[in-house]
């Protein structure tokens, strides 16, 4: 019988089990009526006949409300919604029917009542309790998990163990949350211990094997502590991603990673005025420039969140520009992508891509960034970061670019290095540009990003996974960082408020240490500073400084509309000279004269000490 059973279709399985209840709903509503006792003679063809209706409409309205698209293991309210329409619908019919043919005959008004609810009542019980032994059952097969702790008793806390119980890795024995009205309360049947502070009692306590982080929007302060206290105490740690990295809403265990140094390093998550980006945005075409890259690309997945009509992604790089490629033929999001290669050099390539797609908003991020590659090949550093960002925005207001957007860098200020002082020229291009041009030319800057291509995260982990030693160029070095989102989100919002001729500032908070920094990789990386793994000093690079700035002496900064951008006063310059000054350099270009081309960029850069 079991073996027949199990071949059956569990919706056909299902379909029976809820037409048996039909009859049984009418009999016990009878009975009911009757103080349950024998049913009257008189009423019994009633009953018969309201059950002949009934099991030819009920089953009808059953299906016509979807029951068998749920299934019965994660039976939820849409579910039992979907059960009480389809009740009291078939119910209702069934009545209207009886009325035509026998005018409600042998139907006791009470019996119109308590059979819809003897129904629903059976139909929502059995599959709470078929749910109710089936979470048992799996709970106690999952005996052989992880035993693990979940922090955040929110909405990604209720889905991560919604997934918890449908796998053997970990047994969710609790939550912990600091809201206190969820003390004291259950979760799919797992409490809420206590708040995060109880967090070492409770691991002690139960015998905790794992820690989980299910607080997408925590911040660093409220991550760092977690992940000391579990390192002391032995027990593995991982979170959720971040709530821009949740942007597809997706939450479960196969979302949970290790901790990285972005979430100890990592602000609060910035509030951006969604409405606002999303009216200059929406229903534009829209050109990346440098859409390979670790911003570029970040750029092309939040671009896309806002109704834009067209997403051109242009790069030199082909092997980075399919991955972007792909990425965005997987993820949804409005409008067209076309990947298109080309160098912004190449201004014969990017006046065909400006005829053909007539981009209305260009967000310029193709440079070359990293200051020791620049350093030692300052003609492609200039080329690429001046050049190529003149021709492309000579040919933004050619074609009548609505807004053009430079990622600029807080090594313009005050350069020490050919990377710095390119694009300080690129800056004072686009602004003198700016002051002749229909199009708005806008300029945002902010400092280091964490993880992006070249820079200082991604070196360390590999250093250590190598076993080390971890290069730190001096022990009083210190940088900016944000996160790529982060930083993305806020040259949106810039650019969504600019209206020409700005350089906006991203507030980066506090510097961070290098030191520091390579110090808390090592840890995250289960090893011991200077025992596991050595660090190590090697001296500042040609053209680096110890210390970071985002902005010149004389570009007070202003607050905005936005808290964590600012408004750097532009200093003016002469544009027609900044032209001449340009020509002079591009004919240095092509000499080979590397003198001459430091002596140049000083000229258009005087604070250039390179």
């Amino acid at each position: 019988m079991k073996m027949l059973l199990s071949r059956l279709p569990k919706r056909l399985i299902a379909l029976v089990h809820d037409v048996l209840w039909v009859p049984l709903a009418i009999v016990l509503a009878y009975l009911a009526r009757f103080n349950f006792e024998e049913v009257p003679p008189q009423q019994q063809p009633g009953m018969w006949m309201l059950m002949a209706v009934a099991l030819v409409v009920q089953p009808i309205s059953f299906q016509a409300f979807g029951l068998y698209r749920g299934i019965w293991r994660f039976a939820s309210l849409p579910d039992l919604a979907r059960i009480l329409k389809a009740v009291v619908t078939g119910a209702s019919l069934s009545y209207v029917a009886l009325y035509l043919l026998e005018r409600l005959e042998g139907v006791p008004r009470s019996v119109v009542l308590l059979y819809p609810l003897f129904l629903t009542l059976g139909l929502i019980g059995d599959r709470v309790v078929y749910r109710w032994v089936q979470d048992k059952r799996q709970q106690i097969s999952h005996r052989g998990g992880r035993r693990a702790l979940i922090l955040g008793a929110g909405q990604a806390g209720d889905m991560l163990v919604r997934d918890l119980l449908r796998s053997d890795k970990y047994v969710p024995v609790g939550f912990l949350d600091d809201a206190p009205d969820k003390q004291g309360r259950e979760l799919h049947g797992v409490p809420v211990l206590g708040p995060l502070s109880s967090l070492e009692k409770e691991v002690v306590q139960r015998g905790i094997e794992a820690v989980l982080i299910a607080m997408p929007s925590a911040s660093s302060r409220v991550i760092r502590p977690v992940v000391e206290q579990c390192k002391r105490l032995g027990v593995h740690c991982v979170t959720l991603p971040s709530l821009a990295e949740l942007a597809d809403g997706r939450v479960g265990l196969s979302r949970l990673r290790e901790i990285r140094i972005e979430d100890l390093l990592g602000r609060a998550p910035v509030a951006l005025e969604d409405a606002r980006i999303r009216s200059f945005l929406q229903g534009r075409r829209v050109l990346v420039t440098g859409a390979g890259g670790s911003i570029g690309s970040e750029i092309c997945r939040q671009v896309r969140r806002y109704g834009i009509d067209r997403l051109v992604m242009v790069d030199h790089g082909e092997f980075n520009l399919y991955l972007i490629e792909q990425e965005m033929r997987r993820l949804s999001g409005s409008g067209e992508v076309t990947a298109l290669l080309g160098d912004v050099r190449d201004t014969t390539r990017m006046r065909w891509i400006f005829e053909q797609f007539r981009p209305e908003v260009v967000l310029h991020a193709a440079a070359y960034k990293h200051v020791p590659l620049v350093e030692d090949n300052p003609f492609e550093g200039v080329k690429t970061n001046v050049f190529g960002t003149r021709g492309v925005a000579d040919l933004a207001d050619e074609f009548g670019v609505q807004t053009f957007v430079l990622i600029s860098t807080d090594k313009a200020v005050n350069p020490t290095n050919v990377m710095g002082a390119s694009k300080r020229i690129a800056e004072l291009y686009c602004q003198g540009l700016n002051a002749r041009s229909a199009t708005a030319f806008i300029t945002t800057r902010f400092g280091n990003v964490l993880g992006s291509a070249g820079s200082v995260v991604p070196l360390f982990r590999r250093q250590i996974e190598e076993g080390g030693p971890v290069t730190v160029t001096h022990p009083e070095m210190t940088r900016y960082f944000m996160t790529i989102p982060e930083a993305v989100s806020l040259v949106l919002q810039a650019a969504s408020m600019g209206r020409g001729g700005e350089i906006f500032v991203l507030d980066m908070g506090e510097p961070v240490k290098v030191l520091d920094l390579a110090q808390q990789m090592i840890q995250l990386a289960g090893y011991e500073p200077g025992k596991d793994i050595t660090i190590e000093f090697i001296g500042l690079r040609p053209g680096e400084k110890l210390f970071e700035e985002l902005f010149h002496d004389a570009e007070h900064l202003l607050p905005t509309s936005h808290p964590k951008i600012l408004l750097a006063q532009a200093r003016s310059c002469d544009f027609t000279r900044l032209e001449e000054a340009l020509d002079a350099l591009w004919t240095v270009c092509s000499s080979g004269d590397e003198a001459a081309l430091r002596a140049g960029l000083k000229g258009v850069v005087p604070e250039f000490q390179g």
